[in-house]
């Protein structure tokens, strides 16, 4: 792939088409394809999911949202592609999104995978896969920078910012931190406001600038992967964007659900710093200002006990 990636994600196809979804499936797969079932698919908390049955004997996974939901699918299937062009690891295909006329909603096909059960080596070859990821070069997916993305896309469905930066540091204070900390304001006293800006202030202390940019799943916890029919893990609902490894890491140890083993793996491929562990939380602090955006109070507590832990 070339350094024109991003230029080529623009022009090449990956407009929203205003179209049914009956019609984006037989543009994929035959005009003499119809859908002969729906099934509701629960886990999701943002978007109505289905499988679709298809008269080919096949089956597709659909999401729906709003139409104005329509700009989160786009950067979904940017992420995705991103994703799979590392040829590191599987994820879910998209196959088609857009606008549906008829429903007036927002919707994104994907490949439909049969989960399977779990392979002997499952822990061993996810972590392995994904630190072969987040050693591929990266600089096709940021024009004019080392850290970011070439658009902008969304973390559940808050939107996140992917300026380019030179300095790693330097993007999470002004790309992920302050965008959400400046949402989350309403949540802190006047105490807990110094110490936001303190934190800022600090981050150069606290946190270190990475041997390497990768590229990142960027929320990855254990609802984001499954397991695919050959045992093997699949990523799905991704957040993509280059930063540093440790922050895809992290973000596996704050919901748990990732076995010793999965760390194990990494570690073969990509060995940790010995001040991972001190700088962990700090990446979550992201995605937990995030959660109290999205979700409300009940994260508020884990926000200030991490603020206060660095300030």
């Amino acid at each position: 792939m070339t350094a024109g990636y991003a230029e080529e994600k623009a022009t090449g196809g990956s407009e929203t088409e205003e179209q049914s979804i009956e019609d984006a499936v037989q543009k994929r797969f035959g005009t003499h394809t119809r859908i002969t079932g729906k099934t509701p698919v629960s886990g999701g908390d943002i978007n109505a999911a289905f499988r679709l049955t298809l008269s080919c004997k096949g089956s597709v996974f659909l999401k729906c949202n709003e139409k104005a939901c329509a700009a989160m699918f786009d950067a979904e299937v940017q992420g995705l592609q991103a994703l799979a062009a590392s040829g590191c690891i599987a994820v879910a295909e998209p196959l088609a999104y857009g606008v549906d006329t008829n429903e007036k909603c927002a919707f994104l096909l994907l490949s439909y995978i049969k989960e399977g059960k779990p392979k002997a080596s499952f822990w061993e070859d996810f972590g392995r896969s994904l630190a072969a990821l987040h050693r591929q070069e990266t600089g096709r997916f940021v024009p004019g920078g080392r850290y970011g993305f070439f658009q902008d896309n969304y973390i559940g469905t808050s939107r996140q910012h992917n300026a380019p930066h030179g300095s790693w540091i330097s993007f999470f204070r002004e790309e992920r931190l302050m965008p959400q900390l400046s949402m989350a304001d309403r949540w802190f006293d006047r105490e807990e406001r110094i110490r936001c800006s303190r934190l800022l202030e600090r981050l150069d202390e606290l946190l270190i600038e990475p041997p390497f940019p990768s590229l990142l799943h960027g929320d990855l916890w254990g609802g984001n992967f499954m397991t695919g029919p050959e045992g093997e893990a699949v990523l799905i609902d991704p957040a993509v964007y280059v930063g540093c490894h440790e922050a895809d890491l992290a973000m596996t140890e704050l919901f748990g659900g990732f076995s010793p083993r999965f760390y194990d793996g990494y570690r073969e491929v990509l060995p940790v710093d010995g001040g991972y562990k001190e700088r962990r939380d700090l990446y979550n602090l992201y995605h937990l200002l995030n959660h109290l955006n999205l979700f409300g109070s009940g994260y508020r507590s884990a926000v200030l006990q991490i603020l206060y832990r660095y300030t």
